[in-house]
Order: C-alpha cells, then structure tokens, then sequence
C-alpha cells in the first residue's frame, strides 16, 4: 500500500472503485508529461456520512452536505489517479481544482462547498504539496442533477 493510500485510510476513507465513464471517449486521467489531467467526476460516490448524489446547494442540499459530497469527489478523483498512475505514491502535488456547483438561485456560497476536496488535499498531501489553484464556480444544472463536479490536474513523480 502506498504512503497516500495509508494517510487516507488514517484520516478514516477507503478508496471507492474508480468511476467508468460511459462513453470510450473520455477517461477519468490522461498524463502528459508530469502532469495528470483530471476529468469531471461527481458521479457513484461513494456512501458517506452527509453525501448526496443529487439536489441543488441552497434548495436540496445544504453546505455541510456541499463540503461532505466535495470530499467524497476527491476521493473519486484519488480512485482514478491510482488507476491510471498504479501507485498513487507517484503523485507530488495538486497543481488546481475547478469546482463546479449545482447552485440554486442566489446560492453564491460555492467556495465553501468546494473547500471538502480542497481541505482534504490539503491535509493529505501536507501544506507545501496539498496548496493548490483553484476555481469553484456556480452553474445553473450538472449532468445527472449531481451537486458537485471537480476537476483537476496533479504534478507525478515520472
């Protein structure tokens, strides 16, 4: 097990299974060089204490919940590094996140949703390797009705 996978088990998760896209022309990672082009994940999370799958932040969905579905698409994003990367010991930093969120109208509180994956990078990869750039922007729908699509791109040892 990798020193990454053991901190996540330490701060109490588990890996989910990698997320499948449905279609052949899209995969969750693609490495160019050292970096790792994260796709949008917020899709089969796994089942979590304050998760939701589906509903609008500021009409279904609280900000407690935002923050925990957040963390759980981190933990997606992690499944999928470990897939295409086979250890996830060769990932260095996060480099940015993008957030998006399923907002209701008059819902403007999307950096805080977004801060359950940035917290939990962050407290991850430490502060030098888990500080990132980041983005989290409110949009009218996400595919699905999910609350919380994030993607990303990470620095790899090669």
């Amino acid at each position: 097990m990798s020193a990454i996978e053991d901190k996540v088990r330490k701060m109490g998760f588990t890996l989910p299974a990698p997320f499948k896209f449905p279609n052949p022309n899209r995969t969750g990672c693609v490495v160019v060089g050292p970096i790792v082009f994260v796709s949008g994940h917020g899709r089969d999370l796994p089942a979590l204490p304050g998760v939701k799958h589906a509903g609008k932040l500021g009409k279904d969905v609280t900000i407690e919940e935002g923050y925990a579905t957040s963390r759980a698409v981190a933990l997606s994003i992690l499944a999928s590094l470990k897939a295409e990367l086979g250890d996830l010991d060769r990932v260095k930093r996060l480099v940015r996140l993008f957030g998006m969120v399923n907002a209701a109208p008059g819902f403007d509180r999307m950096p805080q949703v977004i801060d359950g994956a940035s917290d939990f990078f962050y407290e991850l990869l430490g502060p030098k390797m888990g500080q990132h750039a980041r983005s989290a922007v409110g949009l009218a729908e996400l595919p699905h009705g999910i609350p919380v699509e994030i993607n990303g791109e990470f620095e790899i040892h090669t």
